[in-house]
């Protein structure tokens, strides 16, 4: 069993876009999560933080995209986000804080 304070490493922040509100409805959540964290860690910090159940984790890595800023090329970060498929009659709002 770990801390509450190594939950949190492992799940930084949950994801707000077009495409994650769609999946809210499959009841699933997307969070971002470190680069390390494997999915039973991530269904563990997600339990115990949210005291839900999980029913399955699906992760991906999106690669960062070359950029420019005033001329100089930079890289954005690699991100690696997890869907979490919840049990049925669970649920997080991740509208509010923690």
């Amino acid at each position: 069993m770990s801390t509450k304070a190594e939950h949190y490493d492992v799940i930084r922040k949950p994801v707000i876009t077009e495409k994650a509100t769609m999946a809210s409805e499959a009841n699933a959540v997307v969070f971002e999560v470190s680069m390390d964290a494997t999915k039973p860690k991530i269904k563990e910090a997600i339990e115990s933080l949210f005291g839900v159940k999980v029913k399955a984790v699906n992760t991906l890595v999106t690669k960062g995209k070359t950029k420019r800023f005033r001329g100089i090329a930079g890289r954005r970060k690699d991100v690696k986000k997890a869907y979490v498929t919840l049990e049925d009659g669970n649920a997080i709002d991740v509208t509010t804080g923690l």
